[in-house]
């Protein structure tokens, strides 16, 4: 069987890498826009599992992850300017959200999902932080419009539960994934 990561990510091509030595990668063309009245965990969820069931064959299995910014129950996406990044970052500035990451993995059998939920604690930005911040590539298609294994990580007061969730892998359950549907490990 052939594992294939549906995803364009090179964070979650490089957090997969540390849990198996081979894998094909395939950029599954899905719409991401939230359903009326959808939770962001039903929201990860559904996206994670339309990634991984994409494509599908007898010969793959097939894994996909989605990743989002959740304040105050509202979903906060991908920024889409620069007018947009720097109004998400002001309102994630001095609050603490919670970034869910769900992880689905589909083959033949079906599909299963696990989900993965931090919760991330900014310092206070100002908004000249905000605004050199915003001239780096950081930002730009990440949910929450910051990449905490980047510079954005120096704003980051603390963080409870997966770090690589936060990224867009969470290793743990992509882990317990993989090794319930037999797939090779690399440390087992």
């Amino acid at each position: 069987m052939t594992l294939v990561l549906a995803s364009s990510s090179p964070r979650r091509r490089e957090l997969l890498s540390t849990l198996v030595a081979q894998f094909d990668i395939r950029s599954p063309e899905i719409d991401e826009i939230p359903h009326q009245g959808e939770s962001p965990v039903d929201y990860v969820r559904r996206i994670a599992t339309q990634k991984a069931s994409k494509h599908m064959s007898s010969e793959q299995i097939n894994l996909g992850a989605d990743t989002t910014v959740v304040l105050e129950g509202q979903i906060i996406g991908k920024p889409s300017d620069v007018e947009e990044a720097r109004w998400i970052l002001g309102r994630l500035s001095g609050k603490t959200h919670t970034v869910y990451t769900a992880v689905a993995l589909a083959q033949s059998a079906g599909v299963d999902t696990l989900l993965s939920a931090t919760k991330v604690t900014l310092t206070q930005l100002s908004q000249s932080t905000i605004d050199a911040y915003l001239l780096s590539a950081e930002p730009w298609d990440k949910a929450g419009a910051y990449g905490i294994q980047g510079y954005a990580g120096a704003f980051v007061e603390r963080i409870e539960g997966s770090y690589s969730g936060v990224v867009g892998l969470p290793l743990c359950e992509t882990r317990m994934l993989l090794q319930k549907s037999g797939i090779e490990l690399k440390h087992g």
